[in-house]
């Protein structure tokens, strides 16, 4: 879930803070960033649109090689901004798929690999978005960000820990909730030309 890769961004940051304060809060930001960045391709082809493991990975080791030759503010950012972006990428092929109830398991496609050309299948580690995996994983990362940081990033921790807590708690019910909106509104109400915003997932469920 998103919270989760926002805290395992910022938990890159907080390493290379402890290996150049100068550069902390920088690091800590892009890496925030970094890792909420892919998401924003959630209503359009997401996991693929704005998701590149091997790019972002590849894109990754020419920035962080650059970062220790010319080490400021812009070349850190950059650094840790697409190394955020490609842990969340590379992240997402060990949850669930993209089917509406990720628990039972019945979609091939966790995120799409460019290079090759293909959906890279889930490998369920962490079962799926939200669940007590998932939540267990942003306690573990919070810990040592709410331990070693203070003021507004404190804040951005804690509030991510809250929308982790309750977006677990209403995960499971939260398909039930697309169905009846799909079903009884989207379908019969919203204009064609917006509905091809709406993940295949959801209309499965509505027509």
């Amino acid at each position: 879930m998103l919270p989760t890769h926002a805290l395992s961004g910022m938990v890159l940051g907080l390493a290379v803070s402890a290996v150049a304060p100068e550069f902390g809060p920088v690091a800590i930001a892009a890496g925030l960033f970094g890792g909420v960045f892919p998401d924003l391709d959630m209503y359009a082809g997401h996991r693929k649109t704005l998701h590149f493991p091997v790019y972002y990975s590849l894109s990754t080791g020419v920035a962080l090689v650059l970062a220790s030759l010319v080490p400021n503010a812009a070349t850190v950012a950059a650094a840790l901004f697409l190394l955020a972006a490609a842990v969340h990428s590379v992240a997402d092929a060990f949850g669930g798929g993209l089917e509406l109830r990720p628990w039972e398991g019945t979609s091939d496609r966790a995120v799409y690999n460019h290079y090759h050309g293909r959906w890279i299948t889930p490998r369920r580690l962490v079962g799926y978005d939200g669940s007590p995996g998932d939540l267990l994983l942003s306690g573990a990362l919070a810990v040592p960000l709410v331990l070693t940081l203070d003021g507004p990033f404190q804040w951005v921790v804690v509030v991510s820990v809250a929308v982790a807590g309750t977006y677990t708690a209403v995960r499971r019910h939260l398909p039930d909730v697309a169905d009846v909106l799909v079903g009884d509104l989207l379908v019969s109400v919203v204009p064609e030309a917006l509905r091809t915003h709406v993940p295949d997932r959801y209309l499965e469920h509505g027509r």
